[in-house]
């Protein structure tokens, strides 16, 4: 049993109790019904009574059969609908804490895999939590209901039935052991199919430009092949513990029917009472049979729990505040104080004493070379981390002191590459502000100077753009991207630079509205370009983790310092 899966999900604890509760009443009932179906068949065969005389019977025993009945069906539901609510509320967890985790965790994982694990892996709970939980209690507390009850009516039967029940359990950890391990096995090849087929799908441009789409089947097939040889090993052990299972208790069955008999022959018994305990004994042994049916089942909803709660206990790279703080308003000034960051696993930090101060209603241009930390500053700076030693701070106020959603509000992304969902130009622009109005969403897309594309598209705003955006250029998409910004109107906008790989025209479209964009907002200007940065206020050049200098472009090429050099790389000045 996954006591982590009770621990963290309450309503699993409730519906268990419900369904353990109404199998033992349906245990009760499964007596009782015995108990008079033995009555009824000793007074017709044996004293010869007639119709009349076992009617109230008959009644009893048809009470017994349609509650028990009842018990069963409102047992399965109790099962079904606590098996949805523990899905329901695990899934909202899982995708809420990924959200949390952010993309610093997101990027050293695959995407497939964190997506079967999240639609797969919590489905495979369904039968865990709905039968395989309640019928472990069950397959403990029946036989023993049972057991109980036969000593009042035969013990010599009662103690042959406890003796042989030991042998299904510990055949079934035995058979089981090596299912379980293979069954791991299975989950680990199911990921790793959905990890390829997803980026399959997403490189398959790449994939037919090199001819590779040939070889790339051949690595599909085998993948394919490796699930199913798994998959079939793991139905050849629980098609064999099955076997096992129903061989055991069908033994044990045979011998206590056979003992009855003997004691019968001897007058050891009478008929009713080893008719009832031949009638019990099956119901005996059934949760037990129950439990391996469902082990199968149970297995796999243990494996998928074991990696989603692997997720759900991974530490937020930032941490969670209540929000109380005073929250920074107005033109807003941003200072790094000593900031330092380093990756788990990695020797050297990617920021060191990082001192800088964005003023407000100001352009700093970041700059350096490839590896010197300009992605981790900008990370720190939306809290998709959270710095190791220093403090950021917004008009003297920490951000960590502020809720992560509570700060971001403030923060605008215009990325390199914007991401676009699938879904229309409009859905796509509003994810900024949920409640903005058409009217509202169109100035912001006029603003960023992508009205007039949008307005020749089939549908205008409702047009779908596919995947990624895939149906708009480089150019629209950035355009998208910078009509969010616009839309969000937050005080702080963060931009890497995007235009250089762009036509003149969609690069001066663009620079056009980032120009409208940046006025009277604090910005941070990740600069791959040398004119970008000739434009921008101050210029911040990070080098080895280290804010290696501060100032204009003639200060810093006065100086001949690092940008100076970074300049001279370019063979010219920026123009």
């Amino acid at each position: 049993m996954n006591r982590e899966l009770l621990r963290q999900v309450k309503p699993a604890r409730i519906f268990l109790v419900c369904t353990i509760a109404l199998g033992m009443l349906g245990a009760v009932t499964t007596i009782a019904q015995m108990l008079f179906l033995s009555l009824v068949v000793d007074r017709v065969f044996l004293a010869g009574e007639n119709l009349e005389g076992i009617r109230t019977l008959l009644l009893l025993l048809l009470g017994a059969v349609v509650l028990r009945s009842g018990l069963l069906w409102l047992r399965e539901i109790a099962g079904q609908r606590g098996a949805v609510r523990v899905k329901n509320e695990l899934r909202e967890r899982l995708f809420a804490h990924l959200m949390r985790l952010g993309p610093s965790y997101t990027r050293g994982e695959r995407t497939g895999e964190l997506a079967a694990t999240a639609v797969e892996g919590v489905e495979r709970l369904d039968a865990y939590v709905g039968r395989y939980l309640p019928q472990m209690v069950l397959s403990v507390f029946v036989p023993l209901l049972i057991f109980a009850y036969l000593l009042s009516v035969d013990p010599i039967s009662a103690v042959l039935l406890l003796a042989t029940a030991p042998a299904i359990p510990v055949l079934m950890v035995l058979v089981g052991s090596h299912a379980e391990e293979h069954m791991q096995s299975q989950w680990a090849a199911l990921s790793r199919m959905s990890a390829h087929f997803l980026d399959v799908l997403q490189g398959l441009p790449t994939l037919k430009i090199f001819g590779r789409g040939a070889a790339e089947r051949e690595r599909v097939a085998e993948v394919s092949d490796e699930f199913r040889e798994r998959t079939l090993k793991v139905l050849r052990y629980a098609f064999l513990s099955g076997f096992v299972l129903e061989f055991i208790a069908t033994l044990s069955i045979a011998l206590v029917a056979v003992v009855l008999g003997i004691r019968l022959l001897i007058g050891n018994i009478p008929f009713e009472a080893a008719f009832l305990v031949l009638l019990l004994a099956p119901e005996f042994f059934r949760p037990l049979r129950e439990l391996g049916v469902h082990r199968h089942a149970g297995m796999e909803g243990k494996t998928s729990a074991t990696r989603i709660f692997e997720i759900l206990n991974t530490s937020a790279p930032v941490s969670e505040t209540s929000g109380t703080t005073n929250r920074p308003s107005g033109p807003l000034s941003i200072e790094f104080r000593d900031v330092g960051y380093g990756y788990p696993g990695s020797e050297q930090p990617a920021l060191s004493g990082i001192d800088l101060t964005l003023p407000a209603g100001t352009c700093t241009a970041l700059v350096g070379r490839s590896g010197a930390g300009k992605s981790t500053l900008v990370n720190l700076l939306i809290r998709f981390l959270d710095p190791d030693s220093g403090r950021i701070s917004a008009n003297g106020i920490p951000i960590d002191k502020l809720s992560v959603e509570g700060w971001r509000e403030n923060v605008a992304l215009v990325p390199q590459r914007p991401y676009l969902f699938y879904g229309s130009v409009l859905e796509n622009i509003r994810l900024a502000r949920p409640t903005a109005t058409r009217e509202e969403i169109e100035r912001a897309a006029e603003l960023a100077g992508a009205s007039e594309f949008i307005e020749r598209l089939p549908q205008g705003y409702d047009t779908e753009v596919g995947e990624r955006g895939v149906r708009l250029s480089g150019g629209e998409a950035q355009r998208v991207a910078i009509a969010r910004a616009f839309l969000k109107d937050a005080p702080v906008l963060i931009m890497d630079e995007s235009t250089s790989s762009l036509d003149p025209e969609s690069e001066r479209l663009i620079g056009d509205a980032l120009v409208r964009l940046m006025r009277d907002r604090t910005v941070l200007v990740i600069a791959h370009r040398l004119n970008t940065v000739y434009r921008a206020d101050r210029i911040a050049v990070l080098q080895a983790g280290r804010l290696a200098e501060t100032g204009t472009h003639a200060e810093l090429i006065e100086r001949g310092g690092p940008y100076a050099r970074l300049v001279g790389t370019y063979g010219r000045t920026p123009a």
